[in-house]
């Protein structure tokens, strides 16, 4: 497989994902730079039982786990919030979208990891119950309870939002 098409293809949408874990955007291309060299060194490990996209993702997931739990993610602080492009034509209007995705984000990074972690996969990334069970490695049930109290948690955070126009979103 052709790396450079790889990262061309994967690497915006693996620094997104990287970066709702670590909060921070050098930390979240550290863990992306590490998956891209680790898949292209043992690429021979790929066995197809899923997308390249799937399996790029759960490495950056584990990744992201690993540097959550190292002693090194304890000390930093989040020094970048993400900043999204918006299809906005008046100020008044881009102020607004940009204010309530930074509600939403700093909202989002209030909650524990295991419920950030719901709720990222399922709206932003859009995958179902199902599939994050898979990628998570436990039962669906507890995706779903993790779901159900994630947005409780959030919505107490940020009030009442429409959750379902989170699945036409990009942060």
């Amino acid at each position: 497989m052709d790396i450079e098409k790889i990262i061309e293809v994967h690497g915006d949408y693996l620094l997104k994902v990287a970066y709702l874990y670590v909060k921070n955007t050098a930390t979240a291309e550290d863990i992306v730079q590490d998956v891209l060299i680790a898949f292209y060194q043992k690429q021979e490990q790929f066995r197809q039982e899923s997308s390249l996209r799937t399996y790029l993702v759960k490495m950056t997931v584990n990744r992201s786990h690993d540097y959550l739990r190292s002693w090194k993610s304890k000390r930093l602080t989040l020094l970048e919030k993400i900043t999204g492009l918006t299809t906005a034509v008046t100020p008044e209007k881009e102020f607004l979208a940009k204010s309530t995705k930074r509600e939403l984000v700093e909202a989002l990074f209030t909650l524990s990891v295991a419920y950030r972690e719901v709720l990222i996969l399922y709206y932003f990334e859009e995958m179902t119950t199902v599939e994050i069970a898979q990628l998570v490695c436990c039962p669906e049930a507890t995706i779903r309870t993790r779901l159900q109290r994630a947005r409780k948690q959030l919505a107490a955070a940020m009030g009442d939002y429409d959750w379902e126009v989170l699945r036409h979103e990009s942060i």
